[in-house]
């Protein structure tokens, strides 16, 4: 059987466990990492490098759309024109701040795998939000 099908088969049928028991996110880290291992082509002495500085990006872009979740709630209350201005520059300092996390990533990861390697590791982030974006859709019946 061919390497990808295997590894597609194995996604899907991960996929389809989400429900079942134990934290959604875990499961779908997991599935993550499976896929952009394979997808990008990572080497085991380039894995060893390559996750703890993947998973640092995660937590900070993480950290940051907590920070987003928050500002819109405030956002959601009646608030005042200069409340409104300062939530404004709140987004936009939270951009910027996304921005920088992800320069300092793709610096930082492109000393661990070559370029070509990085460029296949965004478009592999892609693809699988694109794949956990099907899914989830097809299980709530979406198409």
């Amino acid at each position: 059987m061919n390497k990808r099908v295997l590894i597609l088969l194995v996604f899907l049928m991960g996929m389809s466990f989400l429900h079942a028991q134990g934290p959604v996110r875990d499961r779908i880290k997991t599935l993550k990492v499976a896929f952009i291992t394979e997808r990008v082509g990572l080497t085991s002495q380039e894995a060893q490098q390559f996750w703890p500085i993947y998973n640092e990006h995660e937590d900070a872009m993480e950290n940051i759309r907590r920070k987003e979740v928050q500002a819109r709630l405030s956002a959601a209350q009646g608030l005042s024109d200069s409340e409104s201005a300062a939530l404004l520059d709140n987004f936009i300092a939270l951009e910027t701040e996304k921005h920088n996390a992800d320069q300092l990533f793709i610096s930082k990861v492109r000393e661990v795998i070559s370029p070509k390697k990085v460029l296949l590791l965004l478009k592999a982030e892609d693809d699988f939000k694109k794949r956990l974006l099907q899914q989830y859709r097809r299980k709530q019946g979406g198409g």
